[in-house]
């Protein structure tokens, strides 16, 4: 199984995938059917979660919802730590996940957006270079595993403060390979899938995010605050929900 996801997600383009692999996922599903782990997100539980990435991690992926286990553990921080689900909000979903865009379209406080530039789920079509709203529209941003694909993170990261109403709050994750450079590494020379793969950890990825990530969102001007809810979770939790044990949540906000 590890081997077929693997070879899935390096040869199959991500729109397809994105559009078609739950409809799969969902049968494979009773194949793991059981009660050691659950999704957060959707309230399933199975045996253990499938493998998931091109370097395949084991108990990563609910093949229900899609759901991975930053999607988890976002999910309880929300659930948990903020007033998400309740106070009414005007969000922006970049990139949106499929385990959240039913159930965030569903909360009858949130006036809720997608977007993204070439993602057949996002409404709008738009270039995080250039976010086609005006200033001090949103309450809410998330914008997950996108900054490491762009052009300019600098540049999206201005142009999602512009976006942000004063006091309004964002979720921008990015993946990180351990052990962490010091800082950030970009090369615009390197072009090619395979050397950007050696480079930044995958072919698609322009950059890899250092221990100056922080600094990075701070540069932009926003107020950075590092969640470190997944360390002071229970070990019984972390496994139950199959959590990143090392994912720091870091939450923008824009004074």
């Amino acid at each position: 199984m590890k081997q077929i996801i693997s070879f899935l997600l390096r040869k199959v383009p991500r729109k397809y995938l994105q559009l078609f692999s739950h409809y799969g996922l969902r049968v494979l599903a009773l194949f793991y059917s059981g009660n050691k782990v659950e999704c957060p997100v959707c309230s399933s539980t199975f045996r253990k979660f499938l493998p998931y990435g091109r370097q395949s991690r084991e108990n990563a992926l609910c093949p229900n919802c899609l759901a991975l286990e930053r999607h988890r553990l976002i999910w309880l921080y929300l659930k948990e730590r903020t007033d998400f689900f309740t106070k009414e909000r005007k969000m922006l979903h970049i990139a949106p996940e499929l385990c959240f865009i039913d159930r965030f379209e569903s909360l009858k406080n949130l006036d809720y957006i997608t977007g993204d530039i070439e993602s057949p789920l996002a409404k709008v079509k738009m270039d995080i270079h250039d976010i086609p709203f005006d200033e001090n529209t949103f309450d809410v941003i998330f914008c997950n595993h996108v900054l490491e694909h762009v052009d300019s993170d600098i540049k999206a990261m201005e142009e999602m403060k512009r976006v942000l109403k004063p006091g309004g709050w964002a979720i921008l994750q990015v993946p990180f390979f351990f052990p962490l450079k010091e800082t950030t590494y970009e090369n615009k020379s390197i072009t090619s899938p395979a050397e950007r793969e050696k480079a930044f950890g995958q072919d698609d990825h322009v950059r890899m995010y250092g221990k100056d990530y922080a600094e990075r969102l701070a540069s932009s001007g926003f107020k950075v605050v590092e969640e470190k809810m997944v360390m002071e979770l229970p070990e019984s939790a972390i496994n139950r929900y199959a959590l990143p044990k090392e994912e720091i949540i870091y939450r923008v906000e824009k004074p």
